[in-house]
């Protein structure tokens, strides 16, 4: 009855400890194969709607991508360079808006002129 007892003891630790570790999200084995994949990344890290992603040579042999991310509420989005073998941003810099139609783009303005 006593090593029973030592069994249980050993074991709910481990148990415990491994019913409170949270499974990371999957991901998709291989490098990044389409638009799609890349776009997501990056809307993930940004918080953004990306625009746009090409496929560009980076530092090994599936290279990148460069995806321009749209940041609703702000003045500026973000390209986004992600290494294709490791599904991560390899860089992140601040662009005008993807997609803008001019250096000014901001809310419209109604102007009330009299009649």
């Amino acid at each position: 009855m006593r090593s029973r007892h030592l069994a249980l003891a050993l074991f709910l630790p481990a148990l415990i400890l491994s019913a409170g570790t949270s499974k990371s999200p999957k991901r998709s084995s291989g490098p990044v194969k389409s638009a799609k994949e890349a776009k997501a990344i990056a809307e993930q890290e940004t918080g953004g709607k990306a625009t746009s992603a090409r496929r560009i040579p980076l530092n090994g042999a599936s290279g990148g991508w460069e995806v321009e991310v749209r940041m609703p509420r702000e003045a500026k989005g973000w390209r986004c360079i992600i290494d294709a073998d490791t599904h991560l941003i390899h860089s992140k810099t601040r662009i005008e808006q993807p997609g803008a139609k001019g250096p000014s783009e901001g809310p419209i303005r109604v102007v009330k002129g009299t009649g």
